[in-house]
């Protein structure tokens, strides 16, 4: 019995650390404006990577403007947004956002969708006559670990900021 109960506890812990792993560093560069996202300088917050579906998508739109908005009440989370398309589809797709968001959220571009391919983000999604990678969000802890994933199931299905902060709550 106590045995039993002993290799269940090192496959727990096992399973916990291959979770856990640490995220090579990656720069993102903003598709609408001049900012870079590096993930090292993010040391010490937590960082909520949300991989939004390549071409026009109104719910990214709003995913996006919800999350921009209550922001705010966690202070300890950096919000990053990444689409793959190219500079101009991205700014185009911007100017659907909020004024506020625009101002204060940088829109990252994923190249060839290479960051969301390192994080094993499922694609093979049709949308919009194209194949795509599912919505995701991915939580990388304090020391760039990744500790949470949500992907969606379709555009509109997505990790709401009410449940972000329910998972920071329970992580913290």
């Amino acid at each position: 019995m106590m045995k039993n109960i002993s290799l269940s506890l090192f496959f727990i812990s096992f399973i916990s650390i291959l979770n856990a792993q640490k995220s090579n560093d990656f720069t993102l560069k903003s598709a609408n404006g001049s900012e870079t996202f590096t993930l090292s300088s993010a040391r010490g917050k937590y960082v909520a990577l949300h991989f939004l579906l390549k071409t026009e998508c109104p719910y990214c739109i709003r995913h996006t403007n919800d999350y921009a908005a209550k922001a705010a009440s966690l202070p300890n989370v950096i919000q990053v947004f990444i689409k793959p398309d190219d500079e101009q589809d991205i700014k185009n797709w911007t100017s659907k956002l909020s004024s506020s968001t625009q101002e204060a959220f940088p829109i990252y571009q994923d190249i060839n969708a290479s960051l969301a391919d390192r994080f094993k983000i499922p694609a093979g999604y049709a949308f919009h006559g194209q194949s795509v990678h599912y919505p995701a969000l991915i939580l990388l802890d304090k020391k760039g670990r990744e500790v949470f994933r949500y992907v969606g199931k379709n555009n509109s299905d997505r990790f709401s900021f009410d449940q972000l902060k329910s998972k920071m709550s329970e992580l913290n």
